[in-house]
């Protein structure tokens, strides 16, 4: 009878510690953001972001929306699964009442960035937006906004 226990709780630790452990490791992954600024070329953003949610032609200029989840690194997912496995076996399964709902919520941010390109597909300008495809706060044009937020080539430069 005590065996049977023994295999029980066994089981019950290895499939409750299956639940965050496993969202741990399967979160999205990180986004090189580095690559929203000027004179990156359009194919780069689409092989690294996938297709813009929106594309339009503005006054003559090419703009996009690019929306995406930003994950976290291989780093930080395995990092995190290893934790939440150790907490598991230390807390026989108890730690999954936290760690779950925990990884449920840490599941990335979205953002949204617009992007303006010159004439031969090459980035001008960024904006970030809000995840409603709002300038966020930063990027009003009353505010001076961080240089990863907008930024623009001056107009003297030219990408060829």
């Amino acid at each position: 009878m005590k065996f049977a226990k023994l295999v029980l709780m066994a089981a019950l630790v290895f499939l409750l510690g299956g639940c965050s452990v496993y969202m741990a490791a399967h979160q999205p992954t990180e986004k090189n953001v580095g690559l929203f600024k000027p004179g990156t070329p359009r194919a780069f953003l689409i092989a690294e972001f996938g297709q813009p949610v929106s594309s339009e032609v503005r006054n003559g200029q090419k703009y996009e929306i690019f929306r995406f989840t930003q994950g976290y690194s291989g780093q930080a997912k395995a990092g995190r699964a290893f934790a939440e496995g150790v907490a598991d076996v230390m807390t026989l399964g108890a730690a999954e009442i936290i760690t779950t709902p925990v990884e449920s919520i840490a599941d990335g941010n979205l953002v949204a960035y617009e992007v303006s390109y010159d004439s031969n597909d090459y980035v001008v300008q960024v904006i970030s937006l809000t995840p409603d495809g709002s300038p966020s706060p930063a990027a009003q044009p009353n505010a001076l906004p961080p240089v990863s937020q907008q930024t623009s080539l001056p107009a003297q430069q030219t990408q060829k």
